[in-house]
C-alpha cells in the first residue's frame, strides 16, 4: 500500500533523513497506538501522552520512497543492518542478539553475556558466579534517576550488593558518595580509603573529654554490631573494618576507663 499524505510524528526527521539520535535505520515506524510515523519507540513516547508497544508494530514507512511496507519493495533502501522480527527492532549492526528471558533485544556480542535467571537481566560474562542475586533486579526503577532500568539503553551497573544504577548515574553518584542508595552498602571497594582514614585517625587524637567515650555502631558493609571509641572523623567496624558505619544508640564513658 502507498503512503498517502497523513500526520507524521513529530520527530523532527526530514525525509530522507537517516535515523534519529536513538538508531541509525532507514525507516519510520507506524505506530498502531494512533497512527503517526517515528522514527523509534523513543522519540514516539518523548512526544506523545502514550506509550508506543514495540511488539504491535506491524508496519515501516521507507524513508526514500515513503511507501509503508514490512521490507521495502521499491527502492533499495537498507532499513536495518540488524532486525528483531519480535521487537521490530531496525538498528545498524552493534551485535545485537534477542534474548528471549528478558524479552527484548540486547546490544552483544552474545557470547560475551548470559541471562541470570533469578536477576531476570543479561550480565557480563565476568560476573558469572561472582555477583549478588537480587530476585527481578532488573524490573525496579533506577533509585538515582527514577527511570527504567530493564528497557533502557543506557548500561546497567551492577553494584557488590546487587541492585542496579545506570552506568552514568552510577558515575554521578560517585562525584558525591560512595554508597548505594537503597541499602547505604559501599558501592565500590573502598579498602585502600580505610585504610588512609586509619592514618588519619591516629594522628588526630580527641580531647580528653572524648577519648574514653564510647558509641555503639551498625556497619552499612557487613550489617553487623559492635562498641568502639567515638571518633569525629569515623567509627571502624570491629568486624569488617569499614568505616560505613552509622550510630546505633548514644555515647557513653567507658566505666573501666573512668
Amino acid at each position: 500500500m502507498a503512503a498517502t499524505a497523513r500526520e507524521d510524528g513529530a520527530s523532527g526527521q526530514e525525509r530522507g533523513q537517516r535515523g534519529c539520535e536513538h538508531y541509525d535505520r532507514g525507516c519510520l515506524l507506524k505506530a498502531p497506538c494512533c497512527d503517526k510515523l517515528y522514527t523509534c519507540r523513543l522519540c514516539h513516547d518523548n512526544n506523545e501522552d502514550h506509550q508506543l508497544d514495540r511488539f504491535k508494530v506491524k508496519e515501516v514507512q521507507c524513508i526514500n520512497c515513503e511507501k509503508i511496507q514490512h521490507t521495502c519493495e521499491e527502492c533499495s533502501t537498507l532499513f536495518g543492518e540488524y532486525y528483531c522480527d519480535i521487537c521490530h527492532l531496525f538498528d545498524k549492526d552493534k551485535k545485537q542478539y534477542h534474548c528471549e528471558n528478558c524479552g527484548i533485544c540486547r546490544i552483544g556480542p552474545k557470547e560475551d553475556f548470559f541471562h541470570c535467571l533469578k536477576c531476570n537481566l543479561c550480565l557480563a560474562m565476568n560476573l558469572q558466579g561472582r555477583h549478588k542475586c537480587i530476585e527481578n533486579v532488573s524490573r525496579q526503577n533506577c533509585p538515582i534517576c527514577l527511570e527504567d532500568i530493564h528497557t533502557s539503553r543506557v548500561v546497567a551497573h551492577v553494584l557488590p550488593c546487587g541492585h542496579l544504577l545506570h552506568r552514568t548515574c552510577y558515575e554521578e553518584m560517585l562525584k558525591e558518595g560512595y554508597r548505594c542508595p537503597l541499602c547505604m552498602h559501599s558501592a565500590l571497594d573502598m579498602t585502600r580509603y580505610w585504610r588512609q582514614l586509619d592514618d588519619e585517625v591516629a594522628q588526630t587524637p580527641m580531647p580528653s573529654e572524648y577519648q574514653n567515650m564510647t558509641v555503639d555502631i551498625l556497619c552499612n558493609d557487613c550489617n553487623g554490631r559492635s562498641t568502639v571509641q567515638f571518633h569525629i572523623l569515623g567509627m571502624k567496624c570491629k568486624i569488617c573494618e569499614s568505616y560505613n558505619t552509622a550510630q546505633a544508640g548514644g555515647r557513653r564513658i567507658s566505666l573501666d576507663q573512668q
